[in-house]
This record gives C-alpha cells, sequence and structure tokens, in this order.
C-alpha cells in the first residue's frame, strides 16, 4: 500500500495469482504502478497520476490467490496467512465489507483497510485458507 513506510521496497514479496477476471482488470493495476515507479516518479506523483488515469472496475468474479509461505508483505508485517481474495468494485456496496460479513465474529471473511489510500477501483475481501501452497498447515487465525 501507498502509505507503507516500505513503499516500493525490494524486500516485498507478495506472489499473487489471479484468476482469467482478475488477470484482465486487476492486475493492470499494479503493471501501471510498476511503470511509473520504474520511470522514476515518487510515490506522490504516483498517487497523483493513478488517480488521473481511467483504470477498469474488477470484472465479476475477480480473485487472486495468496499461497505462498514466502510471502513478505512489509516490515512488521512479514508473511501473514495463505488467503484468497476476492476483488469488488468499489461502487459494489462493499464499503467497508460489513454488507459481506466481514470482520464480524465467527466470520472468515476478512476486510483489507490496508489499501484504503489506494485510488485503485476496488475493494479487497480475505479469505484465509488451512494450508500453504506447499500443502503444509497454516497458522490458525
Amino acid at each position: 500500500p501507498f502509505d507503507q513506510v516500505d513503499f516500493w521496497s525490494t524486500k516485498l514479496r507478495a506472489p499473487i495469482c489471479y484468476n482469467a477476471p482478475a488477470s484482465r482488470t486487476v492486475l493492470q493495476y499494479t503493471l501501471r504502478r510498476t511503470q511509473l515507479a520504474l520511470a522514476g516518479l515518487s510515490r506522490t506523483q504516483i498517487l497523483t497520476r493513478i488517480r488521473a488515469m481511467s483504470l477498469p472496475t474488477p470484472e465479476p468474479g475477480s480473485m487472486s490467490y495468496m499461497l505462498s509461505k514466502k510471502q513478505n508483505l512489509g516490515e512488521g508485517a512479514g508473511s501473514w496467512m495463505p488467503h484468497v481474495m476476492f476483488h469488488l468494485p468499489k461502487s459494489y456496496g462493499a464499503g467497508n465489507g460489513a454488507i459481506w460479513g466481514a470482520d464480524l465474529a465467527g466470520s472468515p471473511i476478512v476486510f483489507d483497510n490496508t489499501h484504503h489510500l489506494v485510488p485503485e477501483p476496488q475493494t479487497i475481501l480475505m479469505v484465509p485458507v488451512s494450508k500453504w501452497s506447499d500443502g503444509s498447515p497454516a497458522p490458525t487465525m
């Protein structure tokens, strides 16, 4: 996320596998951010440019998988849990995820509030899963 201390750090590793709908839409957000960062723009310039872009909303059924044990999601975060992510248009009523049952007691759905500064037109809901990609058990929540 743009507000992380280690924004665009080479130590970050967030291997993500996108399904076909997310590859056509959500992956474009990362590709555009990467192009701007590699062009030498600052964090502020990248945010400004992305806000001015016309980006597609996630296609219906857009989801991704983060199942690698080797993920490093930033300083202090390290490796979280293996999880699947559902990418919804911001305008889809996802709001803070409450309508989807996110973050409620006993609900497996987690609202991704780390992307509150991200100007891309998506809301991310995550569901932790019980195994890493190598089949080993994940920590319990």
